[in-house]
């Protein structure tokens, strides 16, 4: 069974690819410094809120690189903010504030 893909859906995840993968290092940064102070809330929610409604259009639309790619970004973008409460709230922000 052959792949019968075109060159929109091929650029579409490409694109959705550079973009979600962007996110790896700062997941990594985060988890591997045990803190995410240098992150601002307010851009980690307003993007997280962009991500959302994003995944929901390409459901909306069965557009499958917008569902692949915010898929994986939230995940990412889910942990740091995950990380970063723990880190900030908990107190094991190693960079000497609780």
């Amino acid at each position: 069974m052959a792949l019968n893909i075109d060159v929109t859906t091929l650029i579409g995840f490409g694109g959705a690819f550079c973009t979600t993968i962007a996110f790896l290092p700062q997941v990594i940064k985060t988890w591997r410094t045990k803190s995410a102070r240098d992150m601002s809330w307010a851009m980690l929610l307003i993007f997280t809120t962009g991500v959302a409604m994003w995944l929901i259009y390409g459901l909306l639309l069965t557009n499958w690189p917008l569902i692949a790619a915010n898929v994986v970004t939230l995940a990412l973008n889910g942990t740091i903010l995950v990380l970063k409460f723990l880190y900030e709230f908990r107190g094991s922000d190693h960079r000497g504030r609780r």
